[in-house]
């Protein structure tokens, strides 16, 4: 058994068995097209321009863009702009060219028919033609970030499905990935269960799963 293997409504319960925590984020956070992600969570979060403030900040999302190592999941937290933009057609080029799994956005992308056209998967909780560009300003990259109202570690395995996306910290893999073995093994044997005797009541009585 592997994340991979398993739908992030199992992901959900065992993050939570294990952790005593949530894992799921939003319920808003939706994929652009059907698709699955996994993979390791490189981080990056902006805010808002402050009019007063004249310094110069690293754009460190797009630095993080191009540093994650293959296969990373990109997440792009837009502090106080769910509205704006983080990503559109030129970074989802760059993040497929770079071999990344995909992107989970706390806020909102654009160029959408032509991402979708790319098939690079993207998880975002609006779609919105505003730039980030003179509104936001990157303040850190792999750094904890709260996303979807998960907190999100660099190296945390992240998971989308159509479902939505599960936060597996990294330090409880291992405990998570044991127990999805064990609810995938009373699954298998509850549906005969269910299809013979027409009742779940009497599956759950058995193997006590729902």
């Amino acid at each position: 058994m592997c994340i991979r293997d398993s739908s992030t409504g199992n992901i959900a319960d065992a993050v939570e068995t294990v952790t005593g925590t949530r894992g799921w984020m939003s319920a808003d956070m939706k994929p652009l097209y059907d698709t699955k992600i996994v993979g390791r969570a490189a981080t990056a979060l902006m805010r808002p321009v402050l009019a007063n403030d004249t310094r110069k900040y690293p754009p460190h999302h797009l630095q993080i863009l191009d540093e994650a190592a293959p296969g990373s999941v990109l997440v792009y937290v837009m502090q106080d702009g769910l509205d704006i933009a983080a990503m559109g057609n030129l970074m989802a080029t760059t993040a497929q060219v770079r071999g990344l799994e995909g992107a989970v956005i706390d806020g909102a992308i654009r160029d959408i028919t032509a991402i979708r056209e790319m098939r690079f998967p993207i998880f975002a909780r609006r779609v919105s033609p505003a730039t980030s560009v003179g509104r936001m300003v990157a303040v850190g990259k792999q750094i904890p970030v709260m996303c979807g109202g998960v907190r999100v570690n660099p190296g945390d395995y992240i998971v989308g499905d159509p479902d939505g996306v599960v936060v597996v910290p990294k330090d409880a893999a291992d405990q998570v990935v044991a127990l999805l073995a064990d609810y995938d093994a009373k699954e298998s044997k509850m549906m005969p269960i269910i299809q013979r005797e027409k009742s779940i009541l009497k599956a759950i009585e058995i193997y006590n799963r729902y």
